[in-house]
């Protein structure tokens, strides 16, 4: 993934516990991590509807000229493509959430944005010229793991368990 992807390592020992007993039960665990993958992503995606990073604070609020020339008033969804790209790509042992859409990191991270090749920054808002030395984009985490996320992977894998050892 070129876009943005990051990496978590869960530390909750009763869920790293109940996946060491998934691995030595099952020959693939790759379902357990596409299940948590497919939560992951929808959990992302609910991010993008209420406008908060994994920890539920609010990101920053847009500029209020460029808010009023915005389509869509929601904060990184112009025209949905970043929301909609998020994907996972389950592993026997991992899963990568993440992005291919080349703006992503600037978004999760933040960013200054610099030309390149010209004097200044050009661009439109509001039907106004903006002439800019830089941009500075806030970092809006759209990516990671909250703590609804983290009971959600202990419910997974705790289900796996009992359905592979007979419990279930």
């Amino acid at each position: 993934m070129s876009g943005v992807a990051i990496s978590i390592t869960i530390n909750d020992t009763g869920v790293r516990r109940g996946f060491d007993q998934l691995a030595r039960l099952m020959t693939n665990t790759r379902p357990v991590m596409a299940a948590i993958g497919t939560e992951l992503v929808a959990s992302t995606h609910m991010r993008f509807v209420t406008q908060t990073d994994p920890d539920g604070q609010a990101w920053q609020a847009l500029n209020s000229e460029y808010a009023g020339s915005k389509r869509n008033t929601r904060i990184l969804t112009e025209s949905g493509r970043l929301r909609d790209s998020i994907n996972s790509r389950p592993g026997n042992d991992h899963v990568l959430v993440g992005t291919n859409v080349i703006y992503a990191a600037p978004h999760q991270f933040g960013a200054v944005i610099r030309p390149k090749a010209a004097s200044h920054l050009f661009f439109r808002i509001g039907g106004n010229l903006i002439v800019a030395n830089k941009v500075t984009l806030p970092a809006r985490p759209f990516l990671g793991i909250s703590g609804d996320d983290e009971t959600a992977i202990a419910e997974i894998v705790f289900e796996f368990v009992d359905r592979y050892s007979g419990r279930h």
